[in-house]
């Protein structure tokens, strides 16, 4: 089992790229297979999550080639075109891939098992099966969890769907079965989620709509390929614009990175706590919005997280605990019960791990009542139950340690952030990789 081992440090200090988007990488390789023609992809990210999707639709017999690190091209084969696989497509870790994967396949005329490893077999699928079965699909799932078998060749109808809880992955898998519906599909969300999926079909030229806090979208029939430019994750920047907020000397600087209003949440959170981020928009990567984000050692303060925030800011959650215990004064976060259902239990991981270090934590249903210590953390061993937003988090926290701080179970941080370890160093974090740790205790 890999671990991380971290010392305390007071410079951060670089400018860097961080790895392209997760979200939008899954988006264009699911995209592109089934659209005509070829579609261009450069900053994939060549995280274990985006790999697992690449070779889903490999195995579904579309031509996929990697031309460099972060390059792929596509050969799309059409909203039709799609194959039976010899076996079950294996979706690792990723919650995002199989979810989507799973409202992608509804309309085609196969059947076709979803399967993952041991974090993602614990996590929820009838938020999107349900819907989709209302749809017209025949999905199977095990007790609510993965497998996932999906029976095709099941004709689908358009659906007006009210989710009960903001997510982007249920509103994706949605319209990526309207695709294949007859009818308009609309979907109404309580409240706003990042938009990826949106912004991608109309670059494909599906038109959607968006009206009174709803998406609708009636098939146009076919996809044409086209060429896609992945910007910077800001979930993967958040950790190092943090790391920069909580060092005493120094500066960091993100280039290219996404700045979709639908994800900046942790923006305007670490705003409010005191971080001091200058925002520089620079353009756009296709029909994304990038730029360059610059941020200086920080005095943090404990705040109220306005609940309207946490959808926009839902994978970044896991700073925002560490940059609340590392914070002058009391920070009360709610509204976040999806953190439970994530590759961990995020708000409990979280406050165990808190915990461990010398933080007052409270934790509650649907967020946590945290007490910062300015004094740093206490030295101390901590598990990330094999989250990767969890264990960067804590990594980035123990620079304002009082001692060595050790986090288990860190192998999972390559499905997001291939290469977190040597990023980090170069900032000036003192990290080190262990390849073997022994058995978690």
């Amino acid at each position: 089992m890999k671990s991380f081992t971290v010392a305390p440090a007071a410079s951060i200090r670089g400018r860097l790229r961080v790895p392209g988007d997760k979200s939008i990488s899954h988006r264009a390789i699911m995209l592109g297979a089934i659209a005509e023609g070829r579609t261009e992809v450069s900053g994939f990210l060549p995280g274990e999550d985006c790999l697992a999707t690449l070779a889903a639709v490999a195995a579904m017999g579309v031509a996929v080639q990697r031309t460099g690190e972060t390059q792929v091209t596509i050969a799309g084969a059409g909203l039709r075109g799609l194959r039976a696989p010899e076996r079950a497509l294996d979706m690792g870790n990723s919650g995002t891939a199989m979810r989507l994967l799973t409202g992608l396949l509804a309309g085609q005329a196969f059947d076709v098992t979803l399967i993952g490893d041991e974090s993602l077999s614990r996590r929820p699928m009838e938020r999107v099966a349900g819907p989709l079965r209302r749809m017209g699909a025949a999905i199977d799932t095990t007790d609510g969890r993965p497998p996932v078998r999906v029976h095709g060749g099941r004709p689908l109808r358009g659906l007006h769907y009210e989710m009960p809880v903001a997510s982007a992955q249920v509103k994706s898998a949605i319209l990526l079965a309207g695709l294949y519906a007859s009818g308009e599909t609309t979907v109404l969300e309580p409240a706003v989620t990042r938009d990826h999926t949106e912004r991608m079909l109309e670059g494909f030229g599906q038109p959607v709509r968006r009206h009174d806090g709803a998406v609708s979208l009636a098939p146009a029939g076919r996809l044409a390929g086209c060429a896609i430019d992945v910007p910077g994750d800001i979930s993967s920047a958040t950790f190092l614009l943090l790391a920069g907020a909580l060092a005493r000397r120094g500066e960091v600087i993100v280039e290219h990175v996404g700045l979709n209003p639908t994800r900046t949440g942790i923006l305007e959170i670490l705003r409010l706590m005191g971080a001091e981020l200058i925002v520089e928009p620079t353009g756009h990567a296709g029909r994304e919005p990038v730029g360059r984000i610059t941020v200086r050692p920080s005095v943090l303060r404990g705040a109220v997280i306005p609940p309207h925030l946490v959808p926009l800011a839902i994978d970044e959650f896991p700073a925002v605990f560490v940059a609340a215990a590392l914070a002058q004064g009391e920070t009360r976060i709610s509204g976040a019960e999806e953190l439970r259902h994530k590759e961990s239990d995020r708000i409990g991981a979280m406050a165990a791990a808190l915990r461990a270090l010398g933080v007052e934590v409270e934790e509650q249903p649907d967020g946590a009542r945290i007490v910062g210590r300015e004094d740093g953390f206490e030295a101390g061993t901590v598990d990330s139950h094999g989250d990767h937003r969890v264990a960067m988090s804590i990594a980035v926290g123990a620079l304002r340690a009082r001692g060595p701080v050790r986090i288990l179970d860190t192998a999972n941080v390559a499905t997001s952030f291939p290469g977190f370890v040597a990023v980090a160093s170069g900032l000036g974090l003192g990290i080190r990789e262990d390849a073997d740790a022994g058995r978690r205790g």
